[in-house]
């Protein structure tokens, strides 16, 4: 096992399998040093925990929770595709989708539950840009989905 599973192992995670895709794509692709994650959205073990926008029928509080669970898919992709998240130099973007309800504002609160696991799993090299979008609704009704991008080390 990797030093950066060995920290999910602590923090009482576990990486789980890559998601199959629900389309035309792949779960991540790599150009020279950086892979590209599709979206993912929080799926546990193939089913969505909740579904619903944030702000009516899920809580900030649980859509946090669910933006982590999605990050955790999004590591899964990387390492479909770089073998070793110890490969991780830095995670450079994060984007994350939150289906809100209209007056829903919070939507970077919810998307901290992805940044905050990212460094919390791989310290310095967790810290990245991002982008916290509310949006109308997501894929299958999830209510967050994240993306990344992550540069690799030599």
């Amino acid at each position: 096992m990797s030093a950066v599973e060995d920290k999910l192992a602590e923090l009482g995670l576990e990486l789980p399998e890559t998601a199959t895709p629900a389309g035309a794509y792949v779960p991540a692709v790599q150009t020279g040093r950086y892979i590209y994650t599709a979206g993912q959205v929080p799926l546990v073990k193939g089913t969505l925990p909740m579904t619903g926008k944030v702000g009516a029928e899920v809580t900030p509080e649980e859509a946090k929770d669910l933006a982590r669970t999605a990050a955790l898919n999004a590591l899964a992709a990387v390492k479909s595709v770089a073998g070793d998240l110890d490969r991780i130099a830095r995670v450079v973007k994060v984007t994350g989708f939150v289906a809100s309800a209209p007056d829903f504002t919070g939507q970077p609160g919810v998307i901290n539950g992805a940044s905050e696991l990212l460094g919390e799993v791989l310290g310095a090299a967790g810290k990245h840009a991002r982008s916290a979008v509310g949006v109308a609704v997501l894929p299958s009704d999830a209510p967050v989905e994240v993306e990344m991008q992550v540069e690799l080390a030599d």
